[in-house]
């Protein structure tokens, strides 16, 4: 049913008896002010929302009257107190909904900390091979060998290798066929099994094929969890619980760093190429075996079990989701609204590859989420949370004194990421990362500079000053940016399919960063290899600048306008206006404002000031 169809619904119900139902057109400008801006159902009059909601309970045998108030409540949330059908509990419940939007039940607490522990489970393994790279080169041999950068590139980055060339195409695959819940069961499967894997190889190449394995839980669950999280919250959390999913893999990437220690000093007893490591590698199966024991005790995503026409169910699993029957059935009137809008379940998957790239606000938004995925990695941080340990060695600290500097990084990623959850929605994602580069390449050049200095306590000063401050920045800017980027760029027929796209350029250019720093490294000299990616962090400010629109805060209305401007376009004005905050701010000129660039600026008020993290779904 799409919007056309909800029309000739709408135009049918003016056709009834009850003559006081009005047409799209009638609509008073009352009413168009109480529907809120940027709602699909703020084109009809409430009754016709009402009808609606009745023809769609009907269709799947629930409760008309309900679903009735519920498409009404769905058309203006915000003005429940004024609706004289609901009742005073259910007026009460949508209150205390919006004022504490952190009294949840206890099955969307479920659902927060099974995509906590899941992101943990991706920031372990990532990080566990940090110490581990210290010991199972000369284990396997490798130093000795006449490629051995990169052969030891290799075997890291194979998880990212095999994430971004097949995991991440196959997750829009698995996600349609197995539901949300059970991909990130398998795929904490295969994380688990794989680190056990590698506790128990006998050569480099054993490890590196365990480890390309490993690939498939890494890419698969990372375009998995955010939404499956952000399909079961409400709207006004929405965003915050897509946040979560890089606090807490910031979470398990200090645990890989705590392993480490942990496992530093085990002595190698029956395994003639050493333990300690072999521990390190398998420890992180821990938090992916918890993870297979929380799946069970949560409920499916609503919105895959209605794109596969099961509403009855959806219906249930957002009523243990809510707290009240009235929130979970505005939710899931307006979620069906959406997914027929969008008619995701009924193109194929061909042609929205196609339309991903030939439709220009399609385009846009891949660019823009290739763009922050992109520099994610080329920003540097990914060399520094593989390889600290080996970057702080060459920095004239002990293993043991290194491992502690990596622990002291994985901490400050981990503390820093907390103010992100206010940095991103009270600065707006474009604005942190046009601060953040710059400041970031500062940081680098400090780090690799450092490294020139003759004298030791300086020299580690220097490096390990710049290695801290560049996380302290990255942690609250360009680390939790790109996913909640990437989950706002798409429209939602081709969201996963987006969100595939998007992750597959995280993960290939962090194979890349893996698979190079070695040899960049031994080539380029550490000052070299740190001022390579200092430049990239400038490069990274000029393509945000000009081809990464804004999208704190809008809904999917005005997401539309903003990524319809032609890439050429943004590019040319925001070149403008950054000469025009030259002229203003340094050489302190009086220059007239820019006309605005997007359409939704010139119509709406409230273009500019919206605080929501997300647009209204």
């Amino acid at each position: 049913m799409s919007i056309k169809e909800l029309d000739s619904i709408s135009k049918h119900s003016t056709d009834s008896p009850n003559n006081d139902i009005k047409s799209s057109e009638d609509l008073t400008s009352k009413e168009s002010h109480e529907a809120e801006h940027g709602n699909v159902l703020s084109r009809y009059s409430e009754h016709q929302v009402m009808e609606m909601g009745r023809n769609y309970a009907k269709e799947h045998d629930l409760d008309p009257e309900m679903f009735a108030n519920a498409a009404a409540l769905a058309r203006s949330p915000a003005g429940f107190s004024d609706m004289a059908f609901l009742s005073d509990e259910e007026k009460n419940a949508l209150h205390l909904e919006a004022t504490k939007k952190w009294h949840i039940p206890k099955k969307l607490v479920a659902v927060i900390a099974l995509g906590s522990m899941a992101a943990a489970v991706q920031g372990m393994d990532q990080t566990v091979i940090n110490g581990a790279t210290l010991f199972y080169p000369r284990a396997f041999g490798i130093t000795e060998m006449k490629n051995a950068d990169l052969v030891e590139g290799l075997v890291n980055g194979a998880p990212y290798l095999c994430a971004s060339c097949i995991a991440c195409w196959m997750s829009d695959f698995c996600n349609r066929h197995l539901g949300r819940k059970w991909v990130i069961f398998w795929t904490c499967f295969i994380s688990a099994i794989t680190c056990v894997w590698q506790g128990f190889v006998n050569n480099w190449w054993h490890l590196f094929i365990s480890r390309f394995f490993l690939g498939f839980g890494v890419g698969i669950k990372s375009a998995t969890v955010p939404p499956y999280a952000a399909e079961c919250a409400p709207k006004h959390i929405r965003g915050a619980l897509v946040m979560l999913w890089q606090f807490f893999t910031a979470v398990g990437i200090m645990f890989g760093y705590v392993a480490a220690l942990a496992f530093y000093y085990v002595p190698d007893r029956g395994f003639g190429t050493g333990l300690n490591w072999r521990l390190m590698l398998g420890s992180a199966c821990i938090p992916a075996f918890i993870v297979l024991f929380q799946v069970p005790y949560v409920p499916e995503s609503p919105r895959w079990l209605m794109g596969k026409g099961r509403h009855k169910e959806a219906f249930e699993s957002l009523k243990v989701l809510r707290f009240d029957e009235i929130s979970a059935a505005r939710d899931c009137f307006y979620q069906y609204i959406l997914l027929k809008e969008e008619g995701s379940y009924k193109i194929p998957t061909w042609k929205r590859v196609i339309e991903m790239f030939t439709i220009r606000r399609n385009r846009n938004g891949a660019l823009a989420s290739w763009i922050v995925m992109f520099m994610q990695q080329f920003c540097g941080i990914n060399v520094i949370a593989y390889y600290s340990s080996s970057i702080f060695i060459e920095a004239n600290l002990s293993e043991i004194k290194a491992m502690l500097a990596s622990w002291g990084f994985g901490m400050i990623n981990f503390m820093f990421a907390i103010p992100a959850f206010l940095t991103i929605d009270r600065f707006g994602r474009r604005n942190l990362l046009l601060f953040a580069f710059p400041v970031m390449s500062v940081f680098l050049l400090i780090a690799g500079f450092g490294f020139l200095i003759d004298d030791i306590n300086g020299r580690l000063g220097m490096v390990t000053t710049g290695i801290y401050l560049f996380s302290c920045v990255y942690s609250s800017s360009e680390g939790p940016v790109p996913f909640t980027y990437s989950a706002e760029a798409f429209p939602l027929y081709i969201r996963d399919l987006g969100m595939a796209w998007a992750t597959s350029t995280c993960w290939f250019f962090n194979f890349l960063l893996a698979f190079t720093w070695p040899r960049l490294q031994n080539d380029f000299t550490p000052t070299g290899a740190f001022g390579f990616y200092a430049a990239w962090n400038i490069i990274g400010f000029f393509l945000v600048l000009w081809f990464l629109p804004e999208t704190k805060g809008l809904t999917l209305e005005e997401l539309d306008h903003v990524f319809a401007v032609s890439a050429t376009k943004h590019a040319a004005y925001q070149t403008k206006n950054l000469w025009r905050n030259v002229q203003v701010y340094v050489l302190r000129k009086d220059v007239e404002p820019l006309p605005p660039l997007y359409k939704s600026a010139a119509i709406s008020p409230t273009f500019e000031e919206k605080a929501e993290i997300v647009h209204a779904e």
